[in-house]
């Protein structure tokens, strides 16, 4: 049995990445399941194992005015996702977030 330091929870919400470093790229994925520690996440692109990366999980609600989650965390693994050939499950840590509302 796995046992986990902490829960996760199955959730599938937009996220945009980005690769910190000399050249920022960013990308769109879903998230798959989220805990206090990190996120996994399904993305076209592979970002590298190690890599700093922030990434913006949009949160939906029933509010007019929404919320997004800005995480910092480094990648920690990059698996071909069962979900389609160019697609990429990732699992990042979460060091650091902030909510975040969108500009008026």
């Amino acid at each position: 049995m796995e046992q986990r330091r902490t829960r996760r929870f199955t959730i599938q919400l937009p996220i945009s990445i980005t690769r910190n470093g000399p050249e920022r790229i960013t990308q769109m994925g879903l998230t798959r399941n989220i805990s206090s520690g990190g996120v996994l996440f399904t993305t076209e692109k592979e970002p590298g194992i190690g890599a700093s990366i922030e990434y913006i999980i949009t949160l939906s609600g029933n509010s007019e005015q929404g919320v997004s989650l800005r995480c910092i965390g480094k990648v920690v693994r990059a698996d071909p996702s069962p979900a389609g050939e160019t697609a990429y499950d990732v699992a990042a840590t979460l060091e650091r977030y902030e909510f975040v509302r969108p500009e008026e």
